[in-house]
């Protein structure tokens, strides 16, 4: 989430009108800095590129420019705290502001797995929480597993992660970072004595699961330059963890892997997936000790999930099924030819995944862009919906670690109901609602309307746009409007509430959320229409729901503001290229922009996992496609719109040079005097600050952004 820059005085004007938009905010006539070009040819099969800024890699590279980057980092800082300056008092009230709607003191809902409760707390002016359990009964005396406010103590980033306690309920295990790089020390504490084991694994993802012996801890170790996660390791508690045995190694770099067990608690499983196919491996969790076994070997363009109920595993696939379905297979003949159908493939409906119980499934579908809770009886084959009852909304199962309640807790968010926490009877039908997010200071549903909306775009197709503004905003030209979207991996991204949010809507902005191609919204073919060859359908999307909305009059050019992150700053950069007059003001959030140089350079963590996502450029029609996007090989030399782009120093996903590199080519670029702010976090990575407020004045800047080009003040 986050920033931008320009000249004294000056009066903005929309691209497209010739009406001065209200300006209240004087940005600084602040020179901003100028990074060094210096000529470094790439690209292959006949094309050649310069990128003059690949020197900007070199922190990341240890190169003999690292300290160059640094100063360079901190210059755009300072830049954009002087051009910010006049908004400084305004960012502090919008934090406090935002800060003010959370409930500092707060507990989670429990949940119950092997004879205790476990959940989560927060205190009054801190910034993390406390990790507790309370045994057989929420009654009984608390136990604190892990005090994370106090762990946190001297760094100014912290996450942990990973909480896995041992069959026995005596050892914890979990994982930390203090970087922001996702590279993760796993721990082990002894809950009995509270005395923490020597045995400190380095580096690993951060989850583990153990063997039903409580002493053999499996865990993903991970490349400390790629941070590819490249082997699973079984540790024994009490020895040298340099010794720890190999239990799989995963040579295609293109996959992710991973451990866990299945619900039952019966086996240990691998899981070896890349974008377009998986592998599963199995284990009786019994004998840890024991050989993996493959569940069924990989198969190219199939993807396929497992779990273990009853005398058979279930397997969730996309096997001639474009929309996945359902099968079931013997526990002692799991390869493909014994698999059996239980639920088929369906055109309109995406099976996204399954929840096993004792003698229920939950299973999670998609149908019309919106998440459905279908139970199933194993037994009598009864099938019902668990039912919602909003236009557009989130609805997915929450922590259900055991396998016989009869009990499903799932999460209801909607982008006017704050998130939800249920406890559904799957046989009664009876929902209780556990605890829904308190806003601090009150806060009225009915005070905010929400639409679900459908552009056609350019190629026929409908694409659904999620809507929500307070009452009495008027629908208008005047009317500021934010469109956020993502639109890559399959990751649809639904309707859910937001705090924060209420600082916009209370101001007078319309959000509005457009579920384009790349995400997997309307079913698998959404996705694929969305990725690779297909790519720029979601550029084209976006750019279409937004002259839609100015079309329904719900905004126009001159107050349209797009944001979006990580992929979906890809996005952004691509819509600033490709249509630059059409937005009043960009925010590109840690940015993926410089597709081609990242995808050749396999050193860079991630790059091999996602060649089925964007193309290997190896291949000259990938390159060719890939070249033709990319927003950093097609600045041009054009009116930009304001931007505000961001970034972090330790971002393991996207490389802080990418953003860095793309402002510095955009200022020697464009033609206008719109502002250009780069923002690094100089202590995190790609998900920001880590405490529960520290992200707010992130945010703050964003808000204060688009205010300044509104006119709005407070």
């Amino acid at each position: 989430m986050r920033i931008i820059c320009l000249l004294l005085a000056v009066i903005i004007f929309s691209c497209n009108q010739n009406k001065p938009v209200k300006q209240a905010y004087q940005w600084p006539g602040t020179t901003p800095p100028v990074a060094e070009k210096k000529d470094h040819e790439t690209g292959m099969h006949g094309d050649k590129r310069n990128d003059e800024y690949y020197w900007m890699g070199d922190f990341f590279r240890e190169g003999p420019d690292s300290d160059k980057v640094v100063e360079y980092l901190n210059a755009e800082n300072a830049y954009t705290d002087t051009m910010m300056a006049g908004t400084a008092k305004f960012q502090e009230a919008l934090f406090s502001e935002m800060k003010a709607r959370i409930k500092e003191k707060d507990e989670s809902v429990p949940v119950f797995s092997n004879g205790y409760w476990y959940y989560t707390r927060s205190e009054e002016g801190e910034q993390y929480f406390k990790y507790c359990r309370k045994k057989g009964t929420l009654e009984a005396p608390e136990e604190i597993l892990l005090d994370i406010d106090r762990m946190a103590e001297g760094h100014s980033y912290y996450s942990a992660v990973g909480f896995n306690v041992s069959p026995d309920n005596k050892l914890l295990a979990y994982g930390v970072d203090t970087v922001s790089r996702r590279q993760y020390t796993l721990h082990i504490k002894n809950l009995e004595t509270g005395e923490h084991f020597a045995d400190e694994i380095y580096p690993a993802s951060g989850g583990s699961e153990w063997g039903n012996d409580n002493k053999t801890l499996f865990y993903t170790a991970t490349n400390p330059k790629t941070l590819l996660s490249e082997k699973i390791k079984r540790h024994t508690l009490g020895t040298d963890p340099k010794k720890d045995a190999v239990v799989y190694h995963e040579k295609d770099k293109s996959n992710y892997i991973g451990v866990g067990k299945t619900k039952s608690d019966k086996y240990i499983v691998i899981a070896s997936s890349a974008t377009m196919s998986s592998e599963y491996l199995i284990l009786d969790a019994d004998k840890p000790e024991g050989q993996f076994e493959v569940f069924q070997p990989r198969m190219k363009d199939v993807l396929y999930d497992v779990d273990h109920q009853g005398d058979k595993f279930l397997i969730v696939t996309n096997k001639d099924a474009l929309n996945f379905r359902l099968m079931e297979t013997p526990l002692h003949a799991t390869g493909v030819e014994n698999w059996q159908e239980v639920i088929p493939n369906r055109p309109d409906v995406l099976l996204e995944g399954i929840d096993v119980f004792k003698d229920h499934l939950v299973i999670t579908e998609r149908k019309n862009g919106l998440l459905q809770l279908c139970i199933r009886n194993v037994h009598t084959l009864a099938e019902h919906y668990v039912d919602f009852g909003e236009p557009a909304y989130t609805a997915f199962a929450g922590s259900n670690p055991e396998y016989s309640s009869p009990n499903l807790r799932y999460i209801y968010t909607s982008l006017t109901t704050p998130s939800s926490v249920y406890d559904y009877d799957m046989e009664s039908r009876e929902k209780q609602l556990k605890k829904r997010q308190e806003v601090v200071g009150g806060y009225d549903p009915e005070a905010y309307v929400t639409e679900r909306l459908y552009a056609t775009v350019r190629d026929g197709v409908k694409v659904p746009i999620s809507v929500v503004y307070k009452k009495g905003t008027p629908k208008s030209a005047e009317t500021p409007l934010l469109l956020y979207a993502y639109g890559s991996y399959g990751n649809s991204m639904d309707a859910a509430f937001s705090s924060t949010r209420l600082s916009l809507l209370n101001r007078g902005f319309i959000y509005a959320l457009a579920h384009i191609r790349g995400g997997q919204e309307m079913g698998r073919q959404w996705y694929e229409d969305g990725k690779m060859f297909k790519k720029k359908n979601t550029f084209n999307d976006f750019i279409d729901c937004a002259e839609y909305l100015i079309r329904e009059n719900y905004t126009s050019q001159a107050h349209l503001f797009a944001e979006g992150g990580s992929a979906g700053g890809l996005l952004m950069g691509a819509i600033s290229n490709m249509r630059p007059d059409l937005w009043r003001g960009i925010i590109a959030d840690v940015p993926f922009v410089d597709v081609v140089t990242t995808m050749l350079d396999e050193s860079i963590p991630l790059t091999t996992n996602e060649f089925d996502e964007w193309g290997n450029p190896k291949n000259k029609d990938s390159y060719d496609y890939m070249k033709s996007y990319s927003p950093y090989d097609n600045v041009g030399r054009q009116a930009y719109p304001n931007m505000l782009i961001t970034t972090g120093l330790h971002d393991s996903q996207v490389q802080y040079f990418e953003p860095a590199k793309w402002v510095a080519r955009l200022r020697t670029h464009k033609t206008d005097d719109n502002v250009l702010l780069l923002k690094t976090n100089m202590e995190a990575g790609h998900g920001g600050a880590s405490g529960r407020f520290d992200y707010l004045k992130e945010i703050a800047l964003q808000f204060a952004f688009m205010f300044a080009l509104e006119g709005i003040t407070e």
